[in-house]
């Protein structure tokens, strides 16, 4: 079992940049598949981007070259560096933990763990 906390959501301009921190308690977080999805207004929850215990990356193809994934084993934190943000970019962000190896399979079949979100609200 690991227990996440989202941080670092906020109101931004359009081309402003932020950063999302998610801590996480439990054991074994280095073995952990981590990563962010987000939901929009009136959406449902979608894949941003995960990093796997070998430190492979995904994005989505709405985020990448954009967004930069990172983790901290030291720290039991990974974090989301967001640049160039656009008022689609508007959601709640969730991060998630799975027990999945591989950081490929995380947008296909999603997180055993989340956190409860935290808002990032970009206007233009």
């Amino acid at each position: 079992q690991v227990q996440l906390v989202e941080s670092g959501g906020g109101l931004v301009q359009a081309g402003d940049s932020l950063r999302l921190a998610c801590v996480a308690s439990g054991r074994d977080f280095s073995s952990y598949t981590l990563g962010w999805f987000r939901q929009a207004p009136g959406k449902g929850r979608e894949f941003v981007s995960a990093v796997d215990r070998n430190g492979n990356v995904t994005y989505a193809d709405a985020v990448k070259g954009r967004f930069t994934i990172s983790r901290d084993n030291t720290k039991n934190t990974i974090y989301l560096h967001m640049n160039s943000l656009q008022p689609e970019d508007t959601a709640l962000y969730y991060c998630g933990a799975s027990l999945d190896s591989y950081a490929r399979n995380i947008a296909l079949y999603g997180m055993d763990y989340w956190g409860r979100g935290t808002l990032v609200t970009v206007s233009s």
